[in-house]
């Protein structure tokens, strides 16, 4: 047996695999079972782990699976003691075969695989290795990161890296989407206030902008149309509906001129005297796509001030970007249309009022692809326009020359967007199916999530109504030093601020990836700075507490017995660290950071439970305190690795 391993669990599941094989092929050479699986008994007492095949054979050959059973456990054992890591094998219960562990030498393989490994345990490579881009945030550059984007960021992170440690080479994309509407309504704006130098952070001067340049439209739109419905006939009930929208808009506005005075006054008094603003708004969108210089500068301009903002918010977060791809960069270069004209050459594409139009539908039944992206046979997938009237085109259109452009740089592209654009996503791969392109169709991965919600609040980029990530940093760090003041009143006032920030980030970014990502995630701060339970300041304070035994201990003894280690909460903390790179196998091949998560706090759980029962330090015996060191310090690697591939740093002191 190896004195090192990447997955001790795997070692002895594989021997488990192999025991149970032979004899089965021994006594049933003609059944075939494939694949091989072993589950985790719910109780310990049943083994380490437990196989059901017993029950498959026996439909096979119509005999009772507890015979069966019985058969290979007597063959089993014959042979197992040629199988290092398994003390027995026992057929139970109704016909099932349980494999016990060798504890002793089990917890030596364990406690030194994660001491020798150390920043490497738990991180099991792949063997076959990919180019991956992992497109995260992607948030318009028109207001702030809020919240919501901020668990796009997580999550985007997350996978990066937990990727990266499974052995693939990832690069992460921000796509930058500066051509639309909401671009050249901040264009407008800005142009308005004679391009002013940002007040405080510059994306938040931007979002202020935005929101005050769309509110005071949408009032100018709302009052015409009031105006032309009171002159119509019958139109009562519009009339009704329109003031109440206009009601809520000027309210909106009040509220935008008590926050930005300044801001506010201008723009009224500027686009008070336009002739025709949104005539305005829509020639700088069409200028912009077409490329004309000065329009071109103009939202570049702002765009780059937004993006620093962004950069300030993201560094913060610990979060890193490789690429910043400006999805004008291909409508300019021509990627765009080229692009549409080879759809046009497809049978696909069709014109219906000036508009042109893509039939996803047509595709999927011609192609025969619905079955391989998950479409039921019965849904009918909504066709997807490719150019307006005005001949502009639209975000998803452009999307498709940008996956092209990605698929050239990686082998597989995944894609962390909300699982409202799961139709846009659906529509894309339609897309570049129509183009030739199936095999890039079935590895561009649409890695959805659910929205954050803050209880008693409404979010609204638009109405300028966001929790930005900053605002959910700053409260958090803020809230971690009253809690870290209490618990260390001793540390200097520098280390607590540390300490705060590293906490209160942490607490935020556990939040937004435990969750599973389909589910919302509901924001409170009673449960994201909880020190007690499930929360990545419980689990920091696990790790920080293992490096204050280590830190008392001193230099640790490198020869240690870890068969002294008999204790069922001993044996429950080995097992818990030695199915770390199960964990992270599971997570880094389904796409599940969340797994990380949950496994994090579950150490985090049977350490402490350990802890408050068993002494380490005035432990019986010098040799079994050495041993429970070596289990103190592979808790303490093991907890520091899960918390690095989801982001969040683990703090020695706390």
């Amino acid at each position: 047996m190896k004195s090192v391993s990447a997955n001790p669990f795997g070692v002895f599941r594989g021997q488990c695999v192999t025991l149970l094989s032979r004899a089965m092929q021994d006594i049933f050479p003609s059944v075939v079972i494939q694949p091989m699986s072993l589950a985790i008994p719910p109780n310990p007492q049943f083994g380490q782990l437990s196989s059901s095949v017993c029950f498959e054979i026996a439909k096979k050959l119509h005999k009772n699976p507890r015979d069966i059973a019985k058969q290979i456990e007597k063959e089993a054992e014959a042979a197992a003691s040629s199988f290092t890591l398994i003390e027995k094998v026992k057929a139970e219960g109704q016909g099932y075969i349980n494999f016990y562990i060798d504890l002793a030498r089990f917890s030596q393989l364990t406690l030194e695989s994660a001491r020798t490994l150390d920043t490497e345990y738990g991180f099991v490579k792949t063997s076959k290795p990919e180019r991956v881009i992992v497109e995260h945030t992607s948030a318009n550059p028109i207001h702030p990161i809020h919240i919501g984007h901020g668990r796009n960021s997580v999550l985007g992170d997350a996978l990066t890296r937990i990727l990266k440690a499974q052995g693939h080479e990832v690069s992460a994309h921000y796509y930058v989407d500066d051509v639309g509407r909401q671009s050249a309504l901040i264009a407008y704006g800005y142009k308005l206030l004679g391009k002013p130098e940002p007040e405080g952070k510059p994306d938040h001067f931007i979002g202020a902008i935005y929101a005050i340049t769309n509110c005071l439209l949408e009032i100018r739109r709302l009052k015409e149309r009031l105006e032309n419905a009171r002159s119509t006939p019958g139109a009562e009930e519009e009339v009704r509906d329109l003031q109440r929208r206009l009601d809520e808009w000027v309210s909106i506005a009040a509220g935008l001129k008590e926050k930005h005075p300044d801001l506010f006054n201008k723009l009224l008094e500027e686009i008070s005297k336009a002739e025709s603003p949104e005539l305005e708004v829509n020639l700088l969108l069409q200028r912009y796509e077409a490329g004309e210089e000065e329009t071109k500068s103009l939202i570049r301009e702002f765009s780059q001030l937004c993006l620093e903002g962004f950069k300030q918010t993201l560094a913060r977060a610990g979060i890193s970007v490789d690429s910043w791809d400006w999805e004008s960069m291909f409508v300019w270069n021509g990627d765009v249309a080229r692009c549409l004209d080879e759809l046009k050459k497809t049978p696909f594409v069709f014109e219906e009022g000036g508009v042109l139009e893509f039939d996803a539908e047509m595709v999927a039944q011609t192609l025969g692809l619905k079955e391989a992206f998950g479409v039921k046979p019965d849904q009918e997938i909504p066709s997807l326009t490719l150019v307006r009237a005005d001949g502009t085109t639209l975000y998803t259109t452009r999307d498709i020359s940008y996956s092209l452009w990605k698929f050239k740089r990686a082998d597989r592209v995944i894609n962390v967007i909300g699982m409202e654009q799961k139709l846009a996503q659906l529509q894309l791969k339609m897309a570049l199916c129509a183009l030739g392109y199936v095999k890039e169709a079935r590895n561009l991965i649409h890695f959805s999530y659910n929205l954050v919600r803050f209880p008693g609040q409404r979010m609204s980029g638009r109405k300028g109504r966001y929790v930005t990530f900053d605002e959910v940093m700053d409260e958090a760090v803020a809230r971690a030093y009253e809690e870290v003041s209490k618990r260390s009143p001793q540390l200097p006032n520098e280390t607590k601020h540390k300490i705060s920030e590293v906490v209160g980030i942490g607490a935020i970014k556990y939040a937004l990836v435990e969750t599973d990502p389909q589910k919302h995630v509901v924001f409170t701060w009673d449960k994201v700075l909880n020190f007690e339970t499930n929360s990545a300041p419980y689990i920091q304070y696990s790790h920080a507490r293992a490096c204050s035994i280590l830190r008392k201990a001193g230099k640790q003894n490198r020869k240690v017995d870890a068969a002294v280690l008999k204790e069922p909460l001993e044996r429950d903390l080995v097992l818990m660290i030695s199915r770390f790179p199960e964990a992270f196998i599971d997570a880094a091949d389904n796409l599940k950071p969340n797994i990380i998560a949950d496994y994090a706090n579950a150490l985090a759980d049977k350490f402490n439970t350990f802890y408050a029962a068993l002494p380490v330090l005035k432990a019986d015996s010098p040799e079994l305190a050495n041993a429970r060191l070596m289990l103190v310090d592979a808790v303490r690697i093991t907890l520091r690795n899960a918390l690095i591939l989801i982001g969040i740093k683990a703090p020695q002191r706390m």
